[in-house]
């Protein structure tokens, strides 16, 4: 799912100082701190018109008919309103006249439109089908995950839709065959996943005379449930199986015939170095994932750090378990023994989740020993769908709609059991759903006291460096019960430390898939299978990988400071409120939120 509105920030500009402050109280502070949030609530709502897609997402059913325009002129219509917003922005309010909350909302509003900017002349480098996923998969994630019908017109708009895969198909092809010309291609590894994933999605009834595809059984329940004559029903699965044999189907033929006609010029499989301007477009990507100004040498340096010092915990674990061998031999043994393996069978998959759902239930259980506020969404469990799990990561979360009528999810990716390990159950589940992602996410989606903008964005940094902080959280929390599970937490810690080592390696150094795997390997236990995925991962998104380890280090060093200064008067419940009760935010404001923290609990 493309998010219109980028929500990053221009890193080390000078955070805006008010030069005489109003005092909050004053009612003329409150009637400004009321525009802006109306002023840039109206400005998230035009950006937000521009993607239909987006709308589904938040649980809205505005534009519910269609799908978002995937065209270049597209994208240069939201840059020129995001702009024109600034302008308005600028015009309208002065930040020394704003109360502290409604000024860090500005500062973000202003340097987000500028990040944008800055990002906004490498977008034709970047690949619209990966591995990473694609349109083909992304259109059925949104109709049967988010596309609900609750009426006829719910029905046919989920058709039209169908319908409009055609054109969204030829607006990608477009692009890509437009990069090819261009001597933007992407690599090898993507094309063989990114079109097993889009057959997934056409196998099956009407397509064949296999039993119904998974689109047109997600359709046929949804219109089953619907409270109308059987003839209305039996009329919407016509029209339902005309649209999916033919529009939906030709859109699907024409990805095909591009990616068919484009592989033959993929050379190989390398970093962004390789691409226009590629050293430009990786910095960029680099300031936007860590929302600081570090450097890929810099990056790459903390990464060999990172990964030594948790090595060093990791031998600790294998001496308490009594293993005698190398490190690198005790992660073969984590990595091959059998003891370590679910039954690569739905029972063996119904157990991973059965067991990550006790995780979640143990976390919910001691949460408010750690935390003020709690998420009021609820949060499940779900195995990823089997039409994508070839470019589905190894786990994911999804936030709660808007309207709260759609739950967290915490997806896992249960494609082949033989290279699932249960030592990570425990700390993969603490990252992505309790205490990591849901309890940041959908607390953040239910705050009264931010801009929308704010609500539903968000900063790699900050968002994922708190899912990192969350795995090391659990271990406080007594949720890894014996010495395995806590190696299972370093090593998904050091993974997000290797991942500072691969990307920069892959987009800078020009280390070849080869020598990432290599690496990746010796210093894990991570299973081939989602080693390969992972390093696949971060050849097609340049930088992200770099977000997490930066901001879990940026959120000890904060709380260290906090324990430090407070002494006794630290409690960790006000120190994740101080953390949490902004929203993401990007390391430099963070870091100011925390120091305000901190000033008050000192009086």
């Amino acid at each position: 799912m493309r998010i219109v509105f980028a929500v990053m920030l221009l890193p080390a500009v000078p955070l805006i100082q008010a030069s005489a402050p109003v005092p909050h109280h004053a009612p003329e502070t409150r009637q400004q701190d009321a525009a802006l949030l109306q002023f840039l609530d109206q400005a998230y709502d035009a950006q937000l018109d521009l993607s239909p897609e987006s709308l589904t997402q938040l649980g809205l059913k505005t534009h519910y008919d269609r799908l978002d325009d995937y065209t270049d002129a597209a994208a240069v219509r939201a840059r020129a309103l995001a702009e024109q917003q600034l302008k308005d922005l600028h015009a309208r309010f002065r930040p020394d006249r704003l109360g502290d909350s409604a000024r860090v909302s500005y500062r973000l509003f202003e340097y987000e439109v500028a990040r944008g900017r800055e990002s906004f002349k490498f977008r034709k480098l970047r690949f619209p089908v990966s591995t990473n996923g694609s349109p083909a998969g992304d259109i059925p994630v949104l109709l049967i995950n988010t596309h609900k019908i609750d009426t006829i017109a719910d029905a046919q708009a989920y058709i039209a839709r169908l319908r409009e895969t055609e054109r969204v198909m030829r607006e990608v092809s477009a692009t890509m065959r437009a990069q090819a010309a261009a001597g933007i291609i992407p690599n090898k590894v993507n094309f063989a996943p990114a079109r097993a994933d889009a057959r997934a999605v056409i196998t099956g009834a009407p397509f064949d005379s296999g039993p119904d595809s998974t689109l047109f059984a997600d359709f046929r329940k949804k219109v089953g449930a619907l409270d109308a004559p059987a003839a209305t029903k039996t009329a919407l699965l016509a029209e339902a199986r005309a649209a999916l044999t033919g529009p939906f189907r030709r859109g699907y033929d024409t990805l095909f015939a591009t990616l068919d006609a484009i592989e033959p010029l993929s050379k190989g499989n390398f970093g962004a170095w390789s691409l226009p301007d590629g050293a430009a477009y990786y910095a960029d990507q680099l300031k936007s994932s860590t929302t600081t100004t570090l450097t890929a040498d810099q990056i790459h340096a903390l990464g060999l750090r990172q990964v030594a010092a948790i090595r060093q915990e990791m031998e600790g674990i294998k001496r308490a378990v009594g293993f005698n061998g190398t490190l690198e031999q005790f992660f073969d043994h984590i990595r091959t023994d059998p003891q370590f393996k679910y039954p690569n069978t739905q029972a063996g998959r119904n157990s991973y989740l059965q067991d990550a759902r006790g995780v979640i239930a143990s976390v919910m259980e001691v949460a408010p020993r750690y935390f003020r506020v709690l998420p009021r969404a609820p949060l499940e469990v779900r195995a990823v769908e089997k039409w994508r799990e070839g470019t589905a990561p190894t786990a994911f979360y999804n936030p709660p709609s808007a309207d709260g009528a759609r739950p967290g999810i915490y997806y896992v990716n249960l494609v082949d059991m033989n290279q699932t390990q249960k030592v990570q159950v425990d700390g993969i589940a603490a990252h992505e759903a309790a205490p990591g992602h849901h309890f940041q996410i959908a607390r953040q989606q239910e705050l009264t006291n931010i801009p929308k903008f704010r609500k539903f964005g968000g900063y790699g940094a900050y968002t994922e460096g708190w899912g990192l902080y969350s795995e090391r959280l659990a271990d406080e929390m007594g949720v890894y019960k014996d010495p395995y599970a806590r190696f299972g937490m370093l090593s998904l810690q050091v993974w997000r430390a290797i991942r500072l080592v691969l990307d920069t390696g892959i987009h800078s150094k020009r280390w070849t898939r080869e020598q990432a795997i290599a690496y990746f390997k010796a210093n894990s236990s991570v299973s081939d299978k989602d080693i390969a995925r992972e390093v696949d991962r971060y050849f097609n998104w340049p930088g992200q990988a770099t977000s997490y380890m930066v901001g879990e280090l940026k959120i000890q060093a904060l709380r260290a400071r906090a324990q430090k200064e407070l002494g006794p008067r630290f409690d960790i419940r006000d120190f994740h409120e101080a953390v949490l009760s902004q929203g993401a935010l990007p390391l430099d404001v963070l870091d100011e939120q925390v120091t305000r923290y901190i000033a008050a609990k000192r009086g």
